[in-house]
Order: structure tokens, then C-alpha cells, then sequence
């Protein structure tokens, strides 16, 4: 049985034009390395899974293969990586502190990566302190961190800093597409959308959750099917519920939302996600205002079409009601009454309206 290896791990960028969504981040490295600019310590801090070690891996290869510290088979020497989660007294920091004095044997410089830099003691950061100011010239470290906040000031005033951001929906949906076809895995356009909308700007997330429903789904990813895994309320129960809604078919709303419950879904979470569907449905009906959507291609033409069906004051309503019921949930005694009221309002909206356009005329 062949050993399954991780999609994170497999398709780990090795270059840095292959790093998803940090060019502003990839495009001054290289430049800084090309022009012979680049600064004696580094500090890479952004959220998790976005490319912060990655970058400093391919950042201490590119400088050992200009130096030519690189093996004939590519291997590079001269880079010591030290994990500060797990290495983080004083007495690691103090041995590292006598490996920088000597200079390296083949190639210029030698290149410290310390991955999770904010969990070093204080003492520990004392200690590195002289030697960040005042590096040996052939010594180059960079640290990374998803805490920039729990760094002393003294340290981060001796560092260049570059911020990595979270990963934009398009981008990682992007990623997981090509992944896909080199996998051959058969995917909806929309479930990895997603899958990368709930990863939160995390590439290594979205990875992990597309490799669990690859599994899951037999190489065959589908928007129901990603919806079932992540636990999450699929777009259709929304329209669905919307739709009976519009038709003022109070039972079969209330039978609807039973079904979610007891699959298991919050009715707090429901309502919550209902207010955000019509607020959708609002924006949908602009142009100007339908990229404010967050949601598939596929999913964003099913909103448009439902979105004629309702008059822009009626969602204002319909809106109105999902929050007031939202706000009130916690405190009320019976908060599963409190959605089954929005809902019947809300199944109400159109019929109240027929019945003034009647008495109007």
C-alpha cells in the first residue's frame, strides 16, 4: 500500500511564483535577493496556513543557490530550521547563539529559520536580543510568527517585517481547481468555493478539507456533498425555505425548518444565515451591488432569479425580522418560538402586501 501523502505536503510551493496570494510579499524578496538587499533578519507574521514557512524555505534556498552552498543533487546546505514552540528556553536559544559565531564551510551565508518565534521566554528573547542587532555578516534568520503581538518591541525594531494576509476566496478556490484536474478529481465549481470560504483565508485549511472530501465523496467533489461534511446549511435550504416563504405557505415553513433542526443545525445559526440570505437576495438585485455576494457562479444566477420574486421592501422587512429575532434569541425563554415567528412573519410579508394592493384598489 502506497504511502498517502497530504495535499498541504505534496503541493507545497518550491518556488516563489507558485505561492498562492502573497506576490506583494514573494515579488520584494526576489528583488531584494536579485539587487543584493536583502536584511540580516526577517520577520514573516500573518494567520496560519498562508505561506509564512513556505516562503522562508524557498527565501534560504534561493540565497544558498546564489552563494552556491547547493549540492550537484540540489540539496541545500547551510539552513537551520528551530521550532520555538518546542524549543523555547533560554539554554536553545543560547546554543544556536554559539553555532551563528562560525562561519560556514561551503558557501557564504548561513540562514536560521525560527518557525512560531513568539512562544520563546522572555529570557530567551533577552538573549537573542545582541545577537539580532549585531549578526555575523555570513548569518541571515528569519523568524516567523502568527503572533506579532506577543513580540517584544526590542525584537520586532531589529527585524525587516513582512505581513502575509489571508488568502482570498478566489485564489484558493483557484489553487484547489488545479489540484484537482492534476488529481483527477471531479469537482462542482461552487463546492470549492466553499471549501475555501471556509477555510477563512487559510490555504492549508482549504487543503485539508478538500483532501477529506475527496475521500469522502470517491473523487467526486459536489456542492451537497461538501455542505454535508462541513456542516453546513446549504445555500438550496435557504432558497427552498425563501421560496415557501414568498408563496405564504406557513406549515410547509415550519415543517422545512423542523428538518434542519433535526439534522442537527443551530436555529440560531438558521435564522442568523436566513437574514444573511436575504440580505443577499437584496444585493442581487443590482448589478452594481451583486459581486458583494459571497457565493459560487452556479449559486449566484439561483439568488438573481429569486431575487425578482421579491420587491426591495420586502427584503428590507424580511431582513428587519431575521435580525430582531436573531438579537432577541438568547434572551427569550422559548427561542425556538422566536425563529417559528420570524418564519410565519416572514411567510406573511407577501400575503399582507396583496391584501392593502386589494384594499387600495
Amino acid at each position: 500500500m502506497e504511502n498517502f501523502i497530504v495535499s498541504a505536503r505534496k503541493y507545497r510551493p518550491q518556488e516563489f511564483d507558485t505561492v498562492v496570494g502573497q506576490s506583494h510579499i514573494t515579488d520584494t524578496l526576489e528583488h531584494a535577493i536579485e539587487e543584493n538587499q536583502l536584511a540580516q533578519a526577517l520577520l514573516f507574521c500573518g494567520p496560519r496556513g498562508v505561506g509564512k514557512t513556505t516562503c522562508a524555505r524557498i527565501l534560504a534556498r534561493k540565497i544558498n543557490e546564489k552563494d552556491g552552498s547547493v549540492s550537484e543533487d540540489g540539496f541545500a546546505y547551510n539552513i537551520y530550521e528551530l521550532d520555538a514552540a518546542s524549543n523555547n528556553s533560554v539554554d536553545d536559544i543560547r546554543e544556536l547563539i554559539d553555532q551563528v559565531r562560525f562561519a560556514p564551510q561551503v558557501g557564504k551565508y548561513k540562514v536560521y529559520i525560527i518557525d512560531e518565534v513568539h512562544m520563546l521566554s522572555s529570557a530567551a528573547f533577552n538573549a537573542f536580543l545582541k545577537t539580532l542587532e549585531e549578526p555575523p555578516a555570513h548569518a541571515i534568520f528569519i523568524l516567523a510568527t502568527t503572533e506579532k503581538h506577543k513580540i517584544i518591541p526590542t525584537i520586532l525594531s531589529r527585524c525587516q517585517i513582512y505581513d502575509f494576509k489571508r488568502i482570498t476566496i478566489e485564489d484558493i478556490q483557484n489553487h484547489l481547481r488545479n489540484i484537482a484536474q492534476k488529481e483527477n478529481i471531479q469537482y462542482e465549481d461552487d463546492a470549492l468555493y466553499l471549501i475555501a470560504q471556509k477555510a477563512d483565508g487559510a490555504l492549508r485549511d482549504a487543503l485539508s478539507i478538500f483532501d477529506r472530501l475527496s475521500t469522502f465523496s470517491q473523487k467526486n467533489i459536489t456542492l451537497a456533498k461538501a455542505a454535508e461534511v462541513l456542516n453546513i446549511l446549504d445555500y438550496d435550504q435557504y432558497l427552498n425555505v425563501v421560496d415557501l416563504a414568498k408563496e405564504n405557505k406557513i406549515p410547509e415553513v415550519l415543517f422545512a425548518f423542523n428538518e434542519i433542526v433535526k439534522k442537527g443545525f443551530d436555529p440560531h445559526i438558521f435564522i442568523a444565515g436566513l437574514g444573511n440570505h436575504f440580505r443577499d437576495l437584496m444585493m442581487a438585485q443590482n448589478a452594481s451591488t451583486i459581486d458583494l455576494i459571497e457565493v459560487g457562479e452556479k449559486t449566484k444566477t439561483k439568488f438573481v432569479e429569486q431575487a425578482q420574486k421579491w420587491n426591495p421592501q420586502q427584503l428590507i422587512d424580511a431582513i428587519e425580522i431575521c435580525n430582531h429575532a436573531d438579537i432577541n434569541y438568547k434572551n427569550s425563554k422559548n427561542p425556538r418560538l422566536t425563529v417559528e415567528i420570524a418564519l410565519m412573519q416572514l411567510a406573511s410579508l407577501t400575503a399582507n402586501f396583496d391584501i392593502s394592493k386589494k384594499k387600495s384598489l
